[in-house]
């Protein structure tokens, strides 16, 4: 078996080396494979720089591909060509750029490509990834109105302040006399908990306790890691081979099965609790109106839909509702960990602003409210410089830093430049996010610089639906993230209860020197940029 896997990447070595020496021989330049049509029409395609056989533009992207695009945008301008394999990829590296193709061209901005991956691990019925139509339209009001609402996000506000509270029991016990505290694994099963309770209830699946929790943390790790996965099969066909050589088929197969176990036995047990008679309340309430409204999950919520009238006739079948359910899960649970990850560094490499935000939550927690043991939601209104903080944090670490691939469905232009039906569309974030035509000191952290009128809203999320296309972290238009109002407060009341109840300092064994940034910076890629270490910081309990 090694030896046939040696010599088929031998083999796909001599063939790679003998199309680079063909296109050298015969003098072709790659790059002029997607300019040759630049011609066509009035308007020209954007420019693009050299490409390779096969590969295209692959070989550019690196380990960190959001910081890679916009290293070639500063070269090609913030609308690039590039062939990611054989496919034509237009590249939006700027805010004007951005609030073209997700607001003035939206519609024709608005499609998504056939992603493999995407089909294989989500059924083909999710909504994050599904292609531009009626049961696209249809599944997102659902999650719009039903699933990610204020009225539903305000019903799960006991279950976020139970599992917040529990975040700083498990921030105290993980005190091992010296006060350090991976911080990175307690926001982990913070954010795993909220979304486990919104989307499951409270029910036992096997995700409670130390085996089950670390058994869906890692299965979530190879989902979430499979999505973005690009198989060989789809940069080239004939490649397909190559995937089942280096284990990806394999990976994607035993990770599909085991969420697919898991999600069978959720909606089988919750089928089973509304059923007339003993164990189960028989009928759906998708207004959310009844008595027992706070124990509703996305589950039960999705069921209600499925046994509904309805004027657009949308049944949600069983892989529907189990893809929806992925969705929320692969979304909610690296976003709020991630987020509030880079919101703790920020503020460790930044005193001045971790004293100020400090002071204003303990603040908050004074007058009447004063001995209140926990920051309550209803106390997050009085904290503008928190959200001012959660906004800098996205606009210089958006949680997805290349936004989900769009494909336009007909052809149309961005910023001058002709874009063909079905060409895939990138949109760099994290580039536009650190623009230096449009932020004054791009690279700094600097809360205070959002107007309060563009700063994240517990409400409304307005920073990350679009309204100011200089951050974009959750996207717009017809393809914003549905959840945003929904991470809102998971967010908020887990950095302010964390700020409340400890001042936070780095270990002692810290290895920097005069000057050194107490906290690393260093980026991991994946379905969201993470710190590339584990955050861990002492905490020191704050007694008031």
């Amino acid at each position: 078996m090694v030896t046939s896997a040696l010599l088929a990447l031998l083999l796909l070595i001599a063939l790679l080396s003998f199309l680079l020496l063909l296109f050298s021989t015969v003098g072709v330049n790659p790059g002029a494979l997607i300019r040759k049509r630049a011609d066509d029409g009035q308007r020209r395609l954007p420019p693009s720089p050299p490409g390779l056989p096969l590969l295209g533009h692959l070989h550019l992207l690196g380990s960190l591909p959001h910081r890679s695009l916009r290293s070639l945008a500063a070269a090609h301008g913030p609308v690039m060509l590039l062939r990611l394999g054989r496919v034509p990829t237009v590249v939006a590296s700027s805010a004007a750029a951005a609030e073209e193709a997700m607001k003035t061209r939206d519609l024709a901005f608005s499609g998504r490509p056939r992603l493999l991956m995407a089909e294989r691990l989500l059924y083909g019925r999710d909504v994050g990834f599904a292609p531009y139509g009626e049961y696209w339209r249809q599944a997102r009001r659902v999650c719009a109105v039903h699933l990610l609402s204020p009225r539903r996000t305000a019903s799960f506000s006991r279950a976020r302040e139970q599992e917040v509270a529990a975040l700083a029991a498990r921030v105290r016990a993980s005190d091992d006399g010296t006060g350090a505290v991976n911080l990175s694994d307690a926001l982990i099963c913070y954010s795993k908990a909220i979304i486990s309770r919104a989307a499951f209830g409270d029910g036992d699946y096997g995700l409670h306790g130390d085996e089950g929790g670390e058994k869906l943390r890692r299965v979530l790790a190879d989902f979430q890691e499979l999505l973005l996965a690009t198989p060989m099969r789809e940069v080239s066909p004939w490649l397909g081979w190559v995937d089942t050589l280096t284990g990806l088929e394999a990976k994607t197969r035993r990770t599909f099965e085991a969420l697919d176990g898991l999600l069978e036995r959720v909606i089988a047990d919750h089928r089973r609790r509304r059923r007339p008679g003993p164990g189960g309340d028989g009928r759906p309430d998708v207004d959310g109106a009844g008595a027992d409204d706070d124990h509703r999950d996305f589950v039960d919520v999705l069921l209600d839909v499925n046994e509904m009238d309805n004027d657009a006739g949308l049944r949600l079948g069983t892989d529907s509702i189990k893809a929806i359910i992925m969705d929320v899960f692969a979304a909610g649970t690296d976003t709020s960990y991630t987020v509030l990850g880079w919101a703790m560094a920020e503020l460790m490499n930044h005193p001045n602003e971790m004293r100020r935000l400090q002071a204003e939550v303990r603040g908050a927690i004074a007058g009447k409210d004063a001995g209140r043991r926990d920051v309550t939601e209803e106390h997050l209104d009085r904290m503008p410089y928190l959200k001012a903080v959660i906004s800098e944090t996205m606009r210089l670490h958006a949680p997805a830093p290349l936004l989900i691939l769009r494909e336009t469905t007909e052809d149309t232009e961005l910023l001058g430049h002709r874009v063909p039906a079905r060409t895939r569309v990138v949109i760099n974030a994290w580039a536009i996010g650190r623009d230096p035509a449009v932020w004054e000191r791009a690279e700094e952290f600097v809360p205070e610089r959002a107007p309060a009128r563009h700063r994240w809203s517990t409400a409304t999320a307005k920073v990350g639906v679009g309204q100011d296309f200089r951050s974009v972290p959750f996207g717009a238009g017809r393809r914003g993230c549905p959840g945003a109002g929904f991470a809102a407060p998971t967010v908020e009341l887990a950095l302010a209860n964390l700020l409340y109840h400890f001042d936070w300092a780095a270990p002692t064994a810290h290895g920097g020197g005069v000057g050194t940034p107490p906290v690393d910076l260093s980026e991991v890629y994946g379905l969201s940029v993470r710190l590339r270490t584990p955050l861990i910081l002492v905490a020191k309990p704050w007694l008031g």
